[in-house]
C-alpha cells in the first residue's frame, strides 16, 4: 500500500487534520499486511462508482481503494542538523512515497506560531530547505563512496556519479530534487538512493473558520506570493479547513451537510480532494472486480497491462494470466446486468497487452 507522510512547521494543523482523515479509515482486516501504529491511518479513496457497482452487484461487501497516511511531527528550522527530532522525522518521510505539505493560512493570536508570525511561501522554504539539506548529506555522503565503482569502469556508477553532482548543483541554488533536470536514465540510477525532495508532494493550506483566512483576502500580498510560488512550480494544491472537517469527519449524509452549513464550511470537503489528490499525484487509478460476494477497487498505476493490473489481486494472477473480460463500469451500469451487457457484445475478451483503463470492471481468466 502506498503512504503520504504529512509534514509541515509545529502547530499548522498536521495532527488536526491526521484526524480528520484516520475518521475516514476503512477497517484494517481489509489490508492486512498495513501497518497498525497509532500515527499511520488506512483511507479510503473517495469513489461513487464503487457503491453504484455494489448495489449492482448486490454485494455482501464492498472494499475501496486505500491509501496510507502518516502523521509526522513537526519539523523545525535546523532539523536536517538534528535540531528537535529531525533526524527521527527525516527519517520516517524517507519512508513514504509522497508528501502532504500542511501550509498555514490563518492567523489566530491562541494558536501560536513558531516564527511568531503567518507568511505560507517563508514556512513552505523552510521545510523545503530542510528536506534538501538532508538530501544534501546524503547525496555528498554517497558521491564519496563511489569512488572504488567509478575506477572499475562501472556504467551505473558513471549515471549516478553524472546525477549526483546536477543534484547538488541544484541543491545549492535550493531546488529540490524533483525539478532538477535529470535523464530518465540519471533519475533511474539514483532511485535506490530515495531522496526526499524527490518526493511528490501537494501543498494543503490549512484555513480555520472564525480566523482571518489569507484566502479571503488574496490580493494580501503573503497570499500573492504563495499563489505564484504554486503556479510557477506547477504543483497541486488543496485548501482544508482541517479543524471543521475533524469535527464533520463523524457524520454522515443530510447531518453532515446542516453543520457544514452551520459552521460556514460550505459544499467543498477539502479532505476528500486531498485523498483524490494524493491518489492522482502518485500516478494511480482504479480498476474494480465485483460480484456477489464483494465488490472491491483495486490500485493500479496508470497503463498497467492486465496481468500487471491482476497481481494488485494475487501474484498468480500475472503469472498464470491467460486473458481478462473486460467492460468499463460506466457501460456495466448502463447495461443493467452482466446479461444485458454480453448480449449486445459489450463485453471485451482481452489479452496479456491490453492496457487497463481507470474505470474498468475485469474478471481474470488464470
Amino acid at each position: 500500500m502506498l503512504s503520504i507522510g504529512i509534514v509541515g512547521l509545529p502547530n499548522v494543523g498536521k495532527s488536526t487534520l491526521f484526524n480528520a482523515l484516520t475518521k475516514k479509515s476503512v477497517p484494517a482486516e481489509n489490508f492486512p499486511f498495513c501497518t497498525i501504529d497509532p500515527s499511520v491511518g488506512v483511507v479510503a479513496v473517495p469513489d461513487e462508482r464503487l457503491g453504484k457497482l455494489s448495489d449492482f452487484s448486490h454485494s455482501a461487501k464492498t472494499i475501496p481503494a486505500a491509501i496510507e497516511f502518516v502523521d509526522i511531527a513537526g519539523l523545525v528550522k535546523g532539523a536536517a542538523e538534528g535540531e528537535g527530532l529531525g533526524n527521527q522525522f527525516l527519517s520516517h518521510i524517507r519512508e513514504v512515497d509522497a508528501i502532504a505539505h500542511v501550509v498555514r493560512i490563518f492567523e489566530d493570536g491562541n494558536v501560536t506560531h513558531v516564527d511568531g508570525s503567518i507568511d505560507p511561501l517563508r514556512d513552505i522554504e523552510t521545510i523545503n530547505m530542510e528536506l534538501i539539506l538532508a538530501d544534501m548529506a546524503s547525496a555528498e555522503k554517497r558521491l564519496g563512496s563511489l569512488a572504488s565503482e567509478l575506477k572499475r569502469g562501472d556504467t551505473n556508477a558513471q549515471l549516478e556519479e553524472s546525477a549526483i553532482k546536477k543534484l547538488i548543483a541544484g541543491f545549492d541554488a535550493g531546488k529540490r530534487a524533483a525539478i532538477i533536470d535529470l535523464s530518465a536514465e540519471e533519475r533511474e540510477a539514483i532511485k535506490h538512493l530515495n531522496f526526499i525532495s524527490a518526493k511528490p508532494m501537494v501543498y494543503v493550506l490549512n484555513k480555520k473558520a472564525g480566523a482571518h483566512n489569507l484566502s479571503d483576502t488574496p490580493e494580501d500580498p503573503r497570499y500573492e506570493a504563495l499563489m505564484q510560488f504554486l503556479t510557477n512550480n506547477g504543483v497541486q494544491h488543496v485548501i482544508v479547513d482541517a479543524g471543521i472537517e475533524q469535527e464533520l469527519s463523524c457524520l454522515e449524509g443530510e447531518e453532515k451537510s446542516v453543520f457544514r452549513e452551520e459552521l460556514g464550511a460550505g459544499n467543498d470537503d477539502g479532505v476528500n480532494d486531498l485523498i483524490a489528490g494524493a491518489y492522482a499525484l502518485l500516478g494511480l487509478m482504479t480498476y474494480f472486480t465485483t460480484g456477489a460476494d464483494e465488490t472491491r477497487a483495486w490500485t493500479v498505476p496508470y497503463n498497467a497491462t492486465a496481468p500487471e493490473a491482476g497481481a494488485a489481486i494475487h501474484t498468480d494472477f500475472r503469472d498464470t494470466f491467460i486473458r481478462a473480460e473486460v467492460i468499463h463500469s460506466d457501460t456495466l451500469l448502463e447495461s443493467g446486468s452482466y446479461a444485458t451487457a454480453r448480449e449486445k457484445g459489450l463485453l471485451r475478451t482481452e489479452g496479456k497487452e491490453y492496457v487497463v483503463k481507470d474505470g474498468d470492471v475485469i474478471e481474470f481468466k488464470i
